[in-house]
C-alpha cells in the first residue's frame, strides 16, 4: 500500500474501529467525512422516498392481478413483456427495447392426482407434476413405492428401482439459519431424481416438496433428464412436505404400499419471447453499464409476487428512485426484466451473449430473486478489491438493517456477466419465509407486505447509488 493512503487513512474519522479503516483504506483512497455526510442524506432521501412514493407494491398489483402466473412460453408471460415494456416507459427511461429470445414452452395440463390405499382407507395427495416431466400414461402409474433420502442413495439401490415408483424424502436442514443453503442441500433430489433412477427401470418419480414448513401445498420446479435416452424418460412430480411425513411413515409399517398418480403435461416445441430491457444512460461513462434486474416469469400455481415479481418491480424502482431524487448516473444503468430463468436461463444467456456480441462493458450488476421480505444485506461475487470496497459501506448502510455485505453469489440471471472485472451483487432479504411461497401455490400477492417491499427497493437504490459513484473511480480497480 502506497504511503500516501496510509496517510489519508488519518482522516477517513467515521469508521468506529480500526479494522474498518482499513478495509476502508484498501478499497478507497479518497474517502471523506464529507463523501460520507453527503452519501448518508442522499441514501436517508432514497429511503423516504421509496416508503412516501413507492409505486412497486402496486406495480406489483397489477402484475400479479391482472396477469398472474408468467410460464414461459404461456400466454401469461407474453402480456408481462407487454406490461414490462410499457410500464418502463411510463417510469421514463432513456430507451427501452425489447430483446428477442426461444424458450422452453411446458404446460400442466389438467389437476394431477394421486392417492394410495393405507389400513382400508384411501389417502388422496396433493401433488403437482415438475415443470420439463413428461407424462403419465393416460390411466395414470400404480406401483411398488421406494424411499430415498437423496441422490447418492439413489443411485445405490440399482435394480431395486426397477418397475417401482421412487420416493426422494430428503427434508431440508432446519437447523440451518439461511434457508438457501438448507434449499440448496436437497434440490438435487428434485431436478436429477428422475434422471438417477429412469436409467435402473423406474416407472416414475415423487419428491418432498422443497419447503423447510410442513404444509398441505406441493412446489412444483424445473426438472431435467440429462443424457439418458428419452425412453428411460419417467414422469416427476413433487408431493407436500405434510403428506411426504405421512407417506414415509406409511410405507414403514406397510413395507409393499402401492402408490398411485396421474399427471397430464406436455413439452412443446419451443416459443418466441423477449427479455424487457430499459436503461438510463450514464452522464460521464455512459458506455459502463450497470444492470439491475429480475426475473419476469414465474411458475404456474401461484401468481410468481415473491419469484420474482417483487425483483422485478424493485429493480425499476431503483431507476424510478434514482429520478425521483434528481440523481444522474455518471455510469449508465440498464435495468432488465429477464425471461426464463425459472426453466431454462435462455433470457440470461442471450443478454450475456448479446453484451459479448456488441462490445458493450459491464462493471456491475444486481439482481433481486430472493423474495420481497425485510432487507439483511448483499452477497458480493467481485474481486478482492471490489468486494472490499463494498464491505467499507456497512457503516452508511446498517442503519437500514443491512448488516450483511458478505462474499457469496450474485444470482443466476447476472451469473452469465460473471467477470473479474464485474461486480456481481445478490440482494438478500430475510429468507425464513420465502419457501412457504416458492414456486407453490401460495405465492400470491397478498403474502408481501408494502413496506418490507418498500424497504427493498430502496436497499438497492442504496448501493447502486454507492456503486454508481464509487465502483470505478479506483485508479486499482479500473479494467
Amino acid at each position: 500500500m502506497k504511503k500516501s493512503t496510509l496517510l489519508l487513512a488519518a482522516s477517513i474519522t467515521f469508521f468506529a474501529c480500526k479494522t474498518e479503516q482499513k478495509q476502508t483504506t484498501k478499497a478507497s483512497n479518497n474517502y471523506t467525512e464529507a463523501n460520507y455526510k453527503q452519501d448518508s442524506t442522499q441514501i436517508k432521501q432514497l429511503f423516504n422516498s421509496a416508503l412516501t412514493q413507492g409505486k412497486s407494491y402496486e406495480w406489483l398489483r397489477d402484475l400479479t392481478q391482472n396477469i398472474g402466473s408468467r410460464l414461459s412460453g404461456s400466454e401469461g408471460a407474453a402480456k408481462s413483456v407487454i406490461w414490462g415494456e410499457q410500464l418502463m416507459k411510463e417510469v421514463g427511461l432513456d430507451s427501452v427495447w425489447l430483446q428477442p429470445i426461444m424458450v422452453p414452452h411446458w404446460i400442466r395440463g389438467e389437476k394431477e392426482v394421486a392417492n394410495y390405499e393405507f389400513n382400508g382407507e384411501k389417502i388422496n395427495v396433493p401433488i403437482c407434476a415438475l415443470g420439463g416431466s413428461i407424462a403419465t400414461p393416460s390411466s395414470g402409474i400404480t406401483a411398488e413405492i421406494i424411499e430415498v433420502k437423496n441422490i447418492e442413495e439413489a443411485k445405490k439401490i440399482g435394480d431395486k428401482a426397477n418397475g417401482k415408483i421412487v420416493f426422494f424424502n430428503g427434508a431440508f436442514d432446519n437447523t440451518l439459519i439461511n434457508t438457501f443453503r438448507a434449499y440448496g442441500g436437497c434440490v438435487a433430489q428434485r431436478f436429477a431424481g428422475a434422471s438417477t433412477v429412469g436409467k435402473f427401470g423406474a416407472k416414475g418419480v415423487i419428491v418432498r416438496s422443497m419447503t423447510n414448513g410442513i404444509d398441505d401445498y406441493p412446489h412444483t420446479g424445473s426438472m431435467g433428464y440429462g443424457d439418458i435416452p428419452k425412453e428411460e424418460y419417467i414422469p416427476a412430480a413433487a408431493i407436500s412436505s405434510r403428506a411426504a411425513e405421512n407417506l414415509s411413515k406409511h410405507i414403514k409399517e406397510k413395507p409393499n404400499l402401492q402408490f398411485y398418480f396421474k399427471q397430464s403435461c406436455k413439452n412443446l416445441p419451443d416459443a418466441p419471447s423477449h427479455n424487457v430491457v430499459g436503461e438510463i444512460k450514464g452522464s460521464e461513462n455512459p458506455d459502463k453499464i450497470m444492470v439491475i434486474g429480475g426475473h419476469l416469469d414465474s411458475w404456474d400455481l401461484g401468481d410468481g409476487a415473491h419469484d420474482d415479481g417483487t425483483g422485478i418491480v424493485q429493480s425499476l424502482e431503483v431507476a424510478y428512485l434514482l429520478k425521483k431524487n434528481n440523481i444522474q448516473p455518471k455510469n449508465t444503468i440498464r435495468i432488465v426484466f429477464f425471461m426464463n430463468e425459472e426453466n431454462g436461463l435462455r433470457g440470461a444467456t442471450e443478454y450475456a451473449r448479446l453484451a459479448k456480441v456488441n462490445g458493450e462493458l459491464h462493471i456491475g450488476a444486481l439482481e433481486s430473486d430472493a423474495g420481497g421480505h425485510t432487507p439483511r444485506g448483499f452477497t458480493i461475487d467481485a474481486n478482492e478489491k471490489n468486494l472490499q470496497l463494498l464491505q467499507g459501506w456497512k457503516k452508511l448502510l446498517a442503519p437500514y438493517g443491512l448488516h450483511d455485505i458478505i462474499a457469496g453469489g450474485g444470482g443466476a440471471d447476472i451469473g452469465p456477466l460473471k467477470d473479474d472485472h464485474v461486480t456481481l451483487v445478490g440482494y438478500r432479504p430475510d429468507s425464513q419465509r420465502y419457501f412457504d411461497y416458492h414456486h407453490a401455490a401460495t405465492d400470491t400477492f397478498d403474502k408481501v407486505n408494502k413496506r418490507e417491499l418498500e424497504l427493498g427497493s430502496a436497499s438497492m437504490a442504496s448501493i447502486v447509488y454507492l456503486m454508481d459513484k464509487y465502483l470505478y473511480n479506483q485508479e486499482n480497480i479500473k479494467p
